[in-house]
């Protein structure tokens, strides 16, 4: 992972968790050849556990121009008591989290309202 070519390191995303795509906005530029439009993913793995541990997506932005590499990054999804959760971390697109109902109606939103 390279510092130089990212504008701040791990920005706070909130709950905006991406399994692909790239955080441009964030691209200081490619240290090893100065190119700023486009990443290209690379070595991109998926581990699917059989029971409770997370799904893991992993892989690597790469300048698309000389594939030097920018950053790694990582998401993690699993479901735990009709919630799904999901992590991003990612020197280029940043760390967040975000936990979403399986049901049709979130029960926690029916304490916020009363």
């Amino acid at each position: 992972m390279c510092q130089d070519c990212v504008k701040e390191e791990y920005p706070d995303r909130g709950t905006l968790c991406l399994d692909s795509g790239a955080y441009l906005a964030n691209l200081q530029g490619c240290t090893g050849c100065g190119h700023k439009d486009t990443l290209k993913s690379i070595n991109r793995s998926t581990i699917n556990p059989e029971d409770t541990s997370p799904e893991v997506i992993e892989f690597d932005h790469v300048c698309s121009n000389c594939n030097h590499v920018i950053a790694t990054h990582d998401h993690h999804f699993w479901v735990e008591d009709d919630y799904q959760f999901y992590e991003m971390s990612c020197m280029l697109c940043g760390n967040a989290e975000d936990t979403r109902s399986c049901l049709p109606d979130d029960p926690r939103m029916d304490a916020v309202l009363f």
